[in-house]
């Protein structure tokens, strides 16, 4: 387990790495590059006097650096709820194998629980550490060690809960990731605003480009974080009904597979 939370915190560390690096290349190879060609555009022709109707570019609204943050922050949110994703993936197909061989009509007795034990115990430790494998084992060893069918179906529902807790507690850093995006948005709107106030007196001499451009600024950043945040939460829904539907899934094998062949003598 440990070493498993720390190849995950490595994956993690090297996901953010890698998203700075792509997003910002990027960024300063064609967003940033288009997008001041677009506006420098407009301004010629405006400067020029022409009448032209303002075209809104996909470039001009995510060339700032708050959208850059937004989606260094949106790969980095993806990239966590994937590994995890897969990771369940992984358990799910654990469900479709018969991972204790208990033939229909058989009686388990406390005794028998070693013997059903060693095929768990025969899978990769990879496996081993999976939901499923842990649930059945524990289930095992206090239906040996006690001899009480209601000890094994608390063990089993213990085991899910705490399974459970955990994976809820592990996509902490990913709704801090769905908060941080609009709150980023929201400082791209001060930034824009402030800079707007202080270009005011062009707009009083009749230049209003400046503000215009600043207040491109502020609200630009709004709505790129909320359309982001909005992604983000919509998979880390899909990502909380898979999980939650893997423990159940595996409490209702534990039931099936073993707890209905307890017998106490």
């Amino acid at each position: 387990m440990k070493q498993r939370m720390s190849s995950e915190f490595i994956y993690q560390l090297f996901a953010l790495l890698i998203a700075v690096i792509v997003v910002h290349a990027v960024y300063v190879g064609v967003i940033r590059p288009s997008a001041d060609a677009h506006i420098k555009q407009e301004m010629e022709l405006q400067a020029a006097g022409q009448d032209f109707v303002p075209e809104r570019s996909f470039t001009v609204v995510i060339k700032d650096f708050e959208q850059e943050a937004c989606f260094i922050l949106l790969i980095w949110a993806l990239a966590i709820m994937g590994y995890k994703g897969r990771k369940a993936i992984h358990e799910q197909r654990l469900l479709d194998r018969r991972l204790l061989e208990i033939p229909e009509g058989t009686s388990v007795l406390p005794q028998d629980a070693r013997e059903y034990s060693r095929s768990l115990e025969a899978l990769p430790d990879k496996e081993q550490d999976y939901l499923l494998p842990r649930t059945l084992l524990s289930a095992l060893q206090r239906f040996a060690t006690t001899g009480s069918i209601q000890a094994v179906s608390d063990t089993i529902k213990e085991s899910c809960e705490v399974e459970s807790d955990r994976l809820d507690s592990e996509l902490s850093m990913v709704r801090y990731i769905a908060w941080a995006i609009p709150s980023i948005g929201f400082i791209g709107t001060v930034r824009g605003i402030g800079d707007a106030l202080g270009q005011a007196y062009k707009a009083v001499e009749g230049d209003i480009s400046g503000v215009t451009v600043s207040l491109g600024v502020a609200f630009n950043s709004t709505f790129v974080a909320l359309v982001l945040s909005i992604i983000i939460m919509f998979c880390l829904h899909q990502l909380q009904l898979s999980q939650e539907r893997l423990v159940l899934d595996c409490q209702r094998y534990a039931d099936k597979r073993l707890l209905r062949f307890l017998v106490v003598h």
